[in-house]
C-alpha cells in the first residue's frame, strides 16, 4: 500500500513528532530526560486506586440511591456519551476554577486531545475553515486539526502570551482570502511550550477581542493547578460572559495520565432556524458517539473518587506536587544561571516562568532531531526540539524545551551539566565533527564484525 493512497495527515510531521521522542527515549535508557512533560510517579500509589473507586460507589449508594446491580451496571456497562461524571466535573470546576457549568454542557472524553478532536470536527464544516493557534503551540492541538482537514493559521505569542495585534491582522487576512477563522487555541496558565502566562488585563482584552471578532476560543488548562511564584489568575472561562470560551480540561496531570480522562465545556447555545436546540456540547457528543462511544466508566469512577475524597478540589490534593514542581522549576533556572552566567553567557538564553514544567532555552546551534540524536548519544541528555512545536516551517529551529516535572534534584543537576557540555561542544565546530566522524567508524566497525553479545 502506497503511503500516498492514505490521509495526508499520517505523513504529516506533526503526527511523527511524539512517535520520534519516545523512540530517541528509549533508545538512550540512561540518559537524563528533560523531554518528557509527565507528572512526576512520586504521587501515584495504587492502594489509590482501589480506595478512589470504592469512595465513588459509596457515594453511588449514598447520594444516589443505586443498589449493587446498578452499581455494577454504571461501572461494567457503555455509559453515557457525555459522561456519567459530567455532573461532578462541574463541582470540581465550581470551586477550583470559578467556573458556572450546567453539568448538560459537559462532555466527558478520553483525554483533552479526544475533546480537541470533537470540537475541530464540529467546527470544520468545508474547505474555507481554519484554526488560529497561538504560536509555539501544542503539537497535539496541531495534529488533530490536521486529521480534520483544518489549516491551522500561527498568532505570535509575543512577551505576553498572545500578541493582539497580530491576531487581529491574522483574522483581518484570513478573512481577505475567503476563508473563515473558526477559533483560536491557546494555553493561557503556563503554556506548552512556552510556560508563558497571560496576565489579566490580557485575558480581558482578549475575550474582548474575541467578542468583536465573533471569535471562539478554546482554552486548554492542564497546567494552571501548578502555580510557582505569584497567585493564581482566573481562567478565561471564568471571566467569560458571552459563553466565547470552550473550555478543555484534563486530569492527566492532575489525577493521573493513565485515566485518560479529560472534558469539554461546550456551553454555546445552538439553533436551527432561530430555535435553540441545546448546547454545542450535545453536539459533540453526537460525535463522540460515532468516534470513543463513551469514556470509560472506570476511568470515571477512579476520578470521581478522587474528587470526592478532595471536596472535589484537586488544587487542594495536589499541593505537595505543586511545590515539588515548583522547585524543579527554580533548580532548572537557577542552574541554568550558574552554568551560564550573565555576560558570559553569549547567545544561550532563557525564559523564567512563574509556573508550570517548562523551560524554553534559546542556543546558537541548530536544536533539531538530528541535534537531539546526537544529545542523546553522545552526552546523555535529552529536551525536546521546539521545532516541533511551530505550525510554520523553519521557526524555532535554534530553540530547545526543558521540562522540569519528571526529575529528582540529583537529575537535574546531572542533565544540566550535560547540556551545558552540548552547548561547550557546539561551540568548537572542530570536535563535532571529529566526534561525528568517530561514531560514523564505529557503527561501521560494529555492522561488519555483527551483533555483539
Amino acid at each position: 500500500m502506497e503511503l500516498s493512497d492514505l490521509h495526508a495527515a499520517v505523513g504529516d510531521p506533526s503526527l511523527d513528532s511524539v512517535t520520534f521522542l519516545n523512540e530517541v527515549a528509549d533508545r538512550y535508557p540512561d540518559a537524563v530526560s528533560f523531554a518528557a512533560g509527565r507528572p512526576s510517579e512520586d504521587f501515584f500509589r495504587v492502594g489509590d486506586l482501589d480506595r478512589y473507586l470504592r469512595r465513588y460507589c459509596a457515594f453511588l449508594a449514598s447520594e444516589r440511591g443505586f443498589d449493587e446491580r446498578r452499581i455494577v451496571r454504571t461501572l461494567f456497562q457503555y455509559g453515557r456519551t457525555k459522561g456519567i461524571t459530567a455532573d461532578l466535573v462541574a463541582r470540581h470546576l465550581a470551586v477550583d476554577e470559578g467556573i458556572t457549568a450546567d453539568p448538560e454542557s459537559v462532555v466527558v472524553t478520553v483525554g483533552a486531545q479526544e475533546a480537541m478532536l470533537l470540537v475541530l470536527r464540529a467546527l470544520r464544516r468545508d474547505g474555507r475553515d481554519v484554526a488560529l493557534a497561538v504560536s509555539p503551540t501544542y503539537a497535539g492541538f496541531t495534529g488533530a486539526a490536521r486529521l480534520v482537514d483544518m489549516p491551522v493559521v500561527p498568532v505570535a505569542s509575543g512577551e505576553r502570551g498572545i500578541d493582539l495585534d497580530d491576531l487581529r491582522e491574522r483574522l483581518r487576512a484570513t478573512r481577505g482570502e475567503g476563508l473563515r477563522p473558526r477559533c483560536l487555541y491557546l494555553v493561557p496558565d503556563f503554556s506548552n511550550p512556552t510556560g508563558l502566562s497571560l496576565d489579566i488585563p490580557t485575558r480581558r482584552r482578549l475575550l474582548d477581542v474575541a467578542a468583536r471578532e465573533d471569535l471562539l476560543l478554546l482554552e486548554d488548562n492542564p497546567y494552571g493547578h501548578f502555580t510557582g511564584r505569584g497567585d493564581r489568575l482566573p481562567t478565561l472561562k471564568a471571566l467569560d460572559e458571552e459563553a466565547r470560551v470552550i473550555y478543555l480540561g484534563s486530569f492527566a496531570k492532575t489525577a493521573s495520565p493513565g485515566v485518560r480522562v479529560g472534558f469539554a465545556v461546550a456551553d454555546q447555545r445552538v439553533t436551527v432556524r432561530g430555535r435553540t436546540t441545546g448546547y454545542l456540547a450535545d453536539e459533540l457528543a453526537k460525535i463522540k458517539s460515532m468516534v470513543t462511544v463513551n469514556t470509560s466508566p472506570i476511568s470515571q469512577a477512579l476520578v470521581a473518587g478522587q474528587l470526592l475524597e478532595h471536596d472535589f478540589s484537586l488544587y487542594a490534593a495536589n499541593a505537595e506536587a505543586r511545590a515539588s514542581y515548583r522547585r524543579n522549576l527554580d533548580l532548572v533556572c537557577d542552574g541554568l544561571r550558574q552554568r551560564f552566567p550573565a555576560g558570559q553567557a553569549g547567545e544561550v538564553r532563557w525564559n523564567v516562568p512563574t509556573g508550570g514544567f517548562f523551560v524554553v532555552l534559546s542556543v546558537p546551534f541548530r536544536a533539531d532531531d538530528e541535534m537531539l540524536e546526537h544529545s542523546a548519544r553522545a552526552h546523555r541528555v535529552l529536551w525536546t526540539p521546539m521545532g516541533h512545536f511551530y505550525p510554520e516551517p523553519g521557526a524555532g529551529d535554534h530553540q530547545l524545551r526543558l521540562s522540569c516535572s519528571l526529575l529528582t534534584p540529583a537529575e537535574i543537576g546531572t542533565g544540566l551539566d550535560r547540556l551545558a557540555d552540548l552547548v561547550a561542544e557546539q561551540a568548537r565546530p572542530e570536535t563535532v565533527e571529529t566526534a561525528e566522524t568517530a561514531e560514523v567508524v564505529e557503527t561501521a566497525e560494529v555492522v561488519r564484525a555483527g551483533p555483539r553479545a
